[in-house]
């Protein structure tokens, strides 16, 4: 704008034959003229101060000062150089919009913020420059509409457009191990919802609409980038969600299990029919199986009390059992606890009918019951700390976690996976490193 508009906006050079008005002198009740009315050439120049750039909502405001300095050369012989001065202010407001290619253009409009017109009183009479003001100034308003998309396209806003997309295709890391969980994110389409000015930075406000996929395990490989589409005309609320597994690895249970029947083998367990039994834990395996259960699986020695060791029962049984939790709950339990196995002699029932007190499967299942609170809250704090200050090429994505949910327990094959919902909100902003 500064080069656009010229320092100098026009020049005064205006004839006046009545700079001072003819004097009159009362004779006898008539008005008689003494001296006649003088002319004038009044001269001055307009220029314009520096322009200043403001933000006003939607408006890009350029205020532009005007002074006036104007004097009179006396044609009479009369006057001797009288001079004046006057100041005033136009407004240029430039409103933008985004084409579908991306590209910026504008409209300029000229406002004039005065509620008088702006002028100079001088030898009696008031000199405005309103009219001319708007006569010089409207064809500066066109020459700057028509180069303002070519002004405009040095910021390169398709470009740093296009690179925001193609860098949104991508994977982040939530959690390292144990598991590692990753969140792969395919955008949909980037939405427009205005600009503004603050200082001297033009601020775009811009979201994306995607698609959050969560996986555990090998860090998936992101889509292939689609084209840019055009800009969404849609207001982005900076919100996200996505899913995330607490799991308790089957290895983790194992020796907690055992650790809890070995502890309660120092004492024989009490069977129906059979009185007390001695008992000795060797193994313990935990799997995933049909139906949502989990397995566990005891390698054991049993046999009466009153018997010798040449009597024991050796064998593996399997307890299954369905594991629990209350709706947005962290704690579960295992209910619906079956029995079966194999044993090394017709006397295993012993094994089977051990494994049906509830001694023992009611130690299981007391020694799998868990609450992941700690483990939610370690897991998130991770996840905060890894998206919290994420940085993708020349964008600063920044997140803040707001709401958990979880969800329903479920037995996997490697663990039990309590699935976990995120809520938070997201910003971006274009920080070139």
């Amino acid at each position: 704008m500064e080069q656009a508009i010229p320092r100098q906006l026009w020049t005064i050079n205006r004839h006046s034959p009545r700079c001072i008005p003819p004097q009159r002198v009362k004779i006898l009740g008539a008005k008689l003229n003494v001296t006649p009315a003088i002319s004038c050439t009044i001269v001055g120049v307009v220029t314009r101060g520096p322009v200043h750039l403001r933000g006003e909502g939607q408006d890009i405001v350029a205020d532009i000062p005007i002074h006036a300095q104007i004097s009179a050369r006396d044609v009479g012989g009369i006057l001797k150089g009288e001079t004046a001065t006057g100041s005033a202010l136009a407004r240029a407001r430039i409103r933008l919009d985004i084409g579908k290619d991306w590209k910026p253009h504008g409209t300029v409009r000229l406002h004039y913020d005065w509620t008088q017109a702006p002028g100079i009183d001088f030898l009696g009479q008031r000199i405005t420059f309103t009219d001319e003001a708007d006569r010089k100034l409207r064809p500066v308003v066109r020459n700057l509409e028509r180069d303002l998309p070519r002004t405009l396209s040095r910021a390169n806003l398709p470009a740093q457009v296009e690179r925001l997309w193609r860098q949104s295709f991508t994977s982040v890391q939530l959690n390292e191990r144990n598991p590692p969980v990753w969140m792969r994110v395919t955008p949909l389409r980037i939405l427009y919802n205005g600009y503004a000015m603050r200082e001297s930075r033009l601020r775009f406000n811009l979201g994306i609409e995607a698609v959050t996929e969560t996986y555990v395990g090998n860090r998936p490989r992101p889509v292939e980038p689609t084209a840019l589409p055009p800009p969404a005309s849609a207001k982005a609320d900076g919100q996200f969600h996505f899913f995330i597994p607490v799991t308790a690895d089957y290895a983790e249970l194992e020796p907690v299990i055992m650790r809890a029947l070995t502890k309660r083998s120092h004492r024989p367990f009490r069977l129906p029919t059979v009185g007390p039994v001695v008992a000795r834990f060797d193994k313990v395996e935990a799997y995933g199986t049909n139906g949502g259960r989990i397995a566990v699986g005891l390698t054991l020695a049993a046999r009466p009390e009153a018997r010798g060791k040449a009597d024991e029962v050796h064998g593996r049984i399997w307890i299954t059992a369905v594991p629990r939790n209350a709706p947005n709950s962290p704690k579960v339990h295992f209910d619906a606890l079956a029995v079966a196995g194999n044993t090394d002699a017709l006397s295993g029932d012993l094994l089977l009918a051990l494994g049906n007190s509830p001694a023992v499967s009611t130690l299981i299942a007391q020694s799998l019951t868990q609450n992941f609170s700690n483990d939610i809250a370690e897991l998130l704090g991770k996840i905060r700390r890894a998206i919290d200050e994420k940085r993708m090429g020349d964008f600063l994505i920044t997140t803040d976690l707001e709401q958990v949910e979880i969800g329903q327990i479920k037995a996997f094959g490697q663990g039990l996976h309590l699935p976990v919902r995120a809520r938070g909100t997201a910003r971006i902003a274009y920080k070139p490193s």
